[in-house]
């Protein structure tokens, strides 16, 4: 499973990278949803590396970020045993309808900011980054 984050905003952006970043639900910066590594996202993501980061995320990393930032309907909190069930349906790839969360994680910005956003990952941030996904989470939860 990919945590994808949008790191640039929409100004200047082309209309086709547009619209594959709302077909990822990415419409504003410092958002992250969750996709699973199948061609079909791989593809999209590669399309839009100039604008997004990514990386497999770990089932700790996940239940935290459900826990601090997952919003059910109604713009509710998750408590903790909810969000512990949660993670374990996500990372099972399960049905997650009776529990109606949200796709999007609203995120802050990075604590000590981002090193560039316009250069790729290492020497930035955009672009892949794998297992490091999960320490920019938690800076940003």
């Amino acid at each position: 499973m990919f945590a994808v984050i949008r790191i640039r905003g929409s100004v200047k952006t082309d209309k086709r990278i547009a619209d594959t970043l709302n077909m990822l639900r990415l419409n504003r910066t410092n958002h992250c949803v969750l996709v699973p590594e199948n061609p079909t996202f791989e593809g999209m993501l590669k399309k839009t590396k100039s604008w997004l980061t990514w990386g497999q995320i770990d089932p700790l990393t996940l239940e935290r970020l459900v826990f601090k930032r997952g919003r059910l309907g109604g713009n509710k909190k998750v408590d903790q045993k909810v969000s512990k069930e949660i993670a374990k349906k996500i990372i099972k790839n399960q049905s997650l309808n009776g529990l109606k969360i949200k796709p999007i994680f609203r995120l802050s910005p990075p604590s000590k900011g981002h090193k560039s956003v316009k250069l790729s990952y290492p020497r930035g941030a955009l672009g892949p980054r794998g297992e490091k996904i999960n320490e920019l989470i938690k800076r940003m939860i």
